[in-house]
């Protein structure tokens, strides 16, 4: 988010994606909002003043040539009772790229400024009407890659998170009040507060739950950015093929000639209700130039990154030196053998294959004809399951900027702890539960710095 933005501007955006649709909305908060709207609205029954969250029929007008543009519908939010807080005003016509972006400029040309990028949301941030937390799931709400990461979005914005942060630092604070009443009668320190006590009890309330809401950080990111799903084997096994049979579209180009995918290839798919982002590498062999090093490089790269390697072997050949180098380089417990091309006869030494695969799973598939396809979308959500993927927990789940926050919070926590069994002055303690404090302060954006908040707003489209 632009430093320094004057909130006593009034700004507008187009809030909807540009292109062919039913509706296009026009955004604008400010205390210039309902001026504007009375130069550009015309409605069908006359009005002397808006009213607070109602729907007006009428037509959008150009002032300066009294032209009709559209029939629109206006709905007016009078400050304080809106998103941002502000005046707002929305404008909805029919869509169209030329259409919305004529009716955003005559607003802009009645005083209006356009919105930068996450403004709308970063107002409702300084305005008091959500914290950073709800700022950052609404983000989240707009790319979740699955139900579940949808329903952990939605507890983040209805204040799930904000809440368990807000019980943590009561909790901290209430220590505190104990630690500084011994500190101002330090002769009767010890009818006051006990050690072993104060250390237990910042153990069981301060550091258990910490550690609670850390641990959910891994699967979230999976619910929210999808499982890394690394498609790999030797040239021409048909992994293009099988990312397309996947697909159900022509996503990879797949050709006779080994060799054809040479970048990686990525889309999102959900199978079995997991999001998967499914990747294409360049197929494995002896390099042919530098654009096919560059290629195998990124398939390695990707391979030791993935949540998820599918390992692609090609059952109309025997299993190859090459083939054994790519099964050793995937992480077995994050792997699946897929026996491809079982449509044509196999020339695999199955004894050969099961002393190479390791108690892998095997599945056998023909990415040609689909065959087998349904196996691979139940062995999938079965391997990915078995890291204990949740898939009905309620509990509140960090992001990666949470969970920062939270691990320095933690370690704050256990010096906190630590000083107090080894009989540090209080002072001291004080100061660990402050830092501990403040930690926890960033999560929802009562302690942080600016440049923290322009990299969360940044995030947004305009008209968000």
């Amino acid at each position: 988010m632009p430093d320094n933005l004057p909130n006593e501007d009034t700004i507008a955006a187009i809030a909807t994606p540009m292109g062919q649709a039913g509706i296009g909305i026009v955004r604008i908060s400010g205390s210039r909002s309902q001026e504007i709207a009375k130069a550009v609205f015309v409605p069908k029954r006359p009005i002397k003043d808006f009213e607070s969250h109602r729907l007006y029929f009428g037509h959008f007008i150009d002032p300066s040539s009294r032209c009709v543009l559209d029939e629109v519908l206006l709905s007016f939010m009078k400050a304080p009772h809106s998103f941002t807080r502000e005046d707002i005003l929305e404008i909805n016509s029919h869509s169209g790229y030329l259409l919305l972006s004529r009716i955003l400029q005559i607003i802009l040309n009645r005083g209006a400024r356009l919105a930068k990028p996450g403004e709308f949301t970063f107002r409702a941030f300084m305005n008091g009407r959500i914290d950073l937390t709800q700022a950052e799931a609404i983000v989240d709400l707009i790319n979740s890659k699955s139900e579940r990461g949808l329903h952990l979005a939605s507890q983040q914005i209805r204040g799930d998170l904000r809440s368990g942060i807000d019980t943590l630092r009561q909790k901290v604070v209430a220590i505190l009040a104990r630690l500084e009443v011994a500190i101002d009668f330090p002769e009767e320190e010890d009818g006051i507060i006990s050690r072993d006590e104060i250390a237990e009890q910042m153990e069981k309330e301060l550091i258990q739950p910490i550690e609670e809401i850390i641990s959910a950080h891994s699967q979230r990111k999976l619910w929210m950015d999808g499982i890394n799903t690394v498609i790999v084997g030797l040239v021409n096994v048909g992994k293009s093929s099988l990312l397309n049979r996947l697909l159900n579209e022509q996503r990879a180009i797949v050709t006779p000639i080994p060799g054809t995918t040479r970048d990686i290839i990525e889309s999102t798919i959900n199978i079995e209700g997991l999001p998967l982002r499914l990747i294409d590498t360049a197929g494995m062999r002896k390099v042919k130039g530098e654009v096919e090093r560059i290629g195998i490089h990124l398939t390695e790269k990707k391979l030791a990154d993935s949540d998820l390697s599918l390992v692609v072997i090609d059952q109309s050949h025997p299993l190859s030196k090459n083939d054994l180098k790519i099964i050793a380089k995937c992480q077995k417990e994050k792997s699946l053998i897929l026996i491809n091309k079982i449509d044509l006869p196999s020339k695999l030494d199955e004894d050969e294959l099961m002393n190479a695969i390791d108690g892998l799973p095997v599945v056998r598939i023909s990415a040609l004809t689909g065959e087998g396809i349904d196996d691979l979308r139940k062995a999938i959500r079965d391997r990915v399951m078995t890291g204990q993927m949740d898939t009905t927990s309620s509990q509140i789940a960090p992001n990666l900027r949470h969970k920062i926050a939270l691990e320095k919070a933690y370690q704050y926590f256990e010096n906190a702890v630590s000083n107090t069994i080894g009989g540090s002055p209080l002072e001291i303690i004080v100061m660990d539960l402050n830092s501990g404090l403040e930690a926890l302060g960033e999560i929802i954006g009562e302690t942080t710095n600016e440049e923290i908040l322009q990299k969360i707003f940044s995030q947004f489209c305009l008209g968000k």
